[in-house]
């Protein structure tokens, strides 16, 4: 059971596309969730469904043209259908809270690749919105910078991709939902050799 595995924690990456470095005053304009299972019969981790959501920034925060022009995001795309970011949390968290439940586990741990910096933005985001059903740890993450230095001894996600063996497209990075599918890929290979 995967609640046996990270003291009764469910592992979710969580990936956030921002409008700059501060969580106090940039924006969060994707977040992507992806969900991680137990294969019962190999008890392998598996890479999940992934949650995503477009954000409208939140009134009165910063988005950088730097970090725009980053991220390639189009602030105005018609296609964008953005929403709030608590409509996004509420969702999203929704979502989490069942699996969490399903599963037997007690709180959600987010894992990312630089989680703390995931983990900064998501915690205000959840102050500004008052939300009072959160599913993960208030400050405990597992990082799959550190898991890749101490596996591949690379840190930057696509070379740990490389080294592993696993698709990495730079032309779609920076998209919130290909970023926390990728760091899912890595995180559940990673423990699986581990296991091995």
């Amino acid at each position: 059971m995967i609640k046996d595995r990270f003291r009764k924690y469910l592992p979710v990456v969580v990936d956030l596309e921002t409008g700059g470095f501060n969580p106090k005053n940039n924006a969060i304009l994707e977040i992507a969730a992806t969900l991680i299972h137990e294969n019962s019969e190999t008890n392998k981790l598996e890479v999940g469904e992934t949650h995503r959501y477009h954000i409208e920034p939140y009134e009165g925060l910063l988005v950088e043209q730097e970090s725009l022009d980053f991220t390639k995001i189009d602030l105005n795309h018609p296609l964008r259908n953005a929403v709030s970011e608590k409509e996004a949390l509420d969702d999203l968290f929704k979502i989490i809270n069942t699996v969490r439940t399903e599963n037997g586990c007690s709180r959600a741990i987010l894992i990312g690749h630089n989680a703390h910096f995931d983990h900064a933005f998501l915690t205000e985001s959840i102050s500004r919105n008052n939300n009072k059903k959160s599913p993960f740890h208030p400050f405990s993450v597992l990082d799959t910078v550190t898991l890749g230095a101490l596996h591949t001894k690379q840190t930057v996600l696509a070379r740990i991709c490389d080294v592993m063996d696993i698709d990495y497209d730079s032309k779609l990075a920076h998209s919130a939902a290909y970023d926390s599918d990728v760091t899912a890929q890595v995180f559940c290979k990673i423990i699986n050799e581990f296991d091995h």
